[in-house]
């Protein structure tokens, strides 16, 4: 089985991205210049069952060959947008990165006529595509794990989590990551004023308040599930995409979504304005949001589809943000919050992790 894929930190340090990606190789060791590469841009989780339920199937369709291009959302980005040079041709960012690139023009346009299945996809989404923002793959949401004896009580809304009988318990993510600026928006909910009616001058009193409880901001959920494992937190605040890897590290843990509601993101792709690839990068994303190949992230990677003709059994979408759970989420407004991000991020770090 021939897997490629190149970290953009270890690449960026040895100096070799630009050999290394167009010395790609099939498991055989021998070139194979014949198919068209491209080049996707991604976070590098599960890959293993990504390239199973998506890139060799798409290889195979199209008979071209898919180079994987990994790292954190922030270095991927600066890589393609910075560099003049730069062969990546698809890019899959987080909400909160998508605006970055779009405020830089970073991204080459998508029009709701390039989708075909455009009118099966969720409202939110094709306003998304809409906007010029990118075509959504995923939707996933905010939530509350815990292991109620660890805790020391139950758990069912987020106002719970400044309960002094928490202290020391809990994880929260880092600002940085894809759930920060939501559960920001969480904090500010529970003091009763939107980041957006203040600048989120309220969420970070509420930050203030909430941090003899926090043990610890992490980075992935695979933090959370050693942190989890090991005994060092009770509670964490996660994206519904990190639950499966969690609940099997502490099996005693529950997931919840607060009745109060939640906040969303969609994962997204979007084509860089300097590919050459664009009619294939086309056929990746409409391939990626057909209903078949949704149901099949779904089960392999706990991906929410955004097609809502791909039906689920509901012993899969169980931690997914689908039903009651979509009905009660809210968007991150990313347009008001983008311009605060730098000086939010300076002030949380000096806060929390001083």
């Amino acid at each position: 089985m021939r897997r490629i894929s190149v970290s953009v930190r270890a690449c960026a340090l040895a100096g070799v991205i630009a050999a290394v990606i167009p010395a790609a190789v099939t498991a055989g060791g021998k070139k194979d210049a014949a198919k068209q590469e491209l080049i996707v841009s991604t976070w590098g989780l599960s890959e293993d069952s990504l390239w199973s339920e998506v890139y060799e199937p798409f290889e195979k369709e199209k008979n071209v060959k898919v180079i994987l291009d990994t790292g954190n959302a922030q270095e991927r980005y600066t890589k393609m947008s910075s560099d003049p040079n730069s062969t990546i041709d698809i890019i899959e960012l987080a909400q909160k990165d998508v605006a970055n690139g779009v405020a830089d023009g970073a991204f080459a346009p998508v029009q709701p006529s390039d989708i075909a299945c455009f009118d099966k996809l969720l409202p939110a989404a094709q306003e998304v595509i809409k906007s010029g923002s990118g075509v959504p793959y995923t939707i996933n949401s905010i939530g509350i794990i815990y292991d109620e004896q660890a805790a020391g009580m139950k758990i069912t809304e987020w106002k719970d989590l400044w309960n002094p009988a928490l202290k020391g318990k809990i994880a929260i993510p880092a600002i940085t990551t894809t759930f920060g600026p939501g559960f920001m928006c969480i904090a500010a909910d529970v003091y009763g004023t939107p980041v957006t009616a203040d600048k989120g001058e309220t969420a970070f009193k509420a930050l203030a308040d909430l941090k003899p409880n926090v043990a610890s901001t992490y980075a992935k959920a695979s933090d959370v599930a050693n942190l989890m494992k090991n005994g060092e937190i009770a509670v964490a605040v996660v994206g519904d995409f990190g639950v499966p890897v969690i609940s099997k590290a502490c099996p005693s843990a529950t997931y919840i979504v607060p009745a109060s509601g939640t906040y969303a993101n969609f994962n997204v792709i979007n084509i860089s304005k300097k590919s050459k690839n664009r009619e294939l990068a086309i056929a990746y994303i409409n391939y990626r949001v057909l209903p078949e190949t949704e149901v099949r992230t779904a089960s392999a990677v706990n991906d929410t589809p955004v097609n809502t003709e791909a039906k689920l059994d509901p012993a899969i979408s169980k931690y997914m943000t689908v039903g009651a759970v979509a009905a009660r989420a809210k968007m991150v407004d990313f347009t008001y919050i983008r311009p605060l991000l730098s000086a939010w991020i300076d002030r949380y770090n000096k806060l929390m992790n001083q």
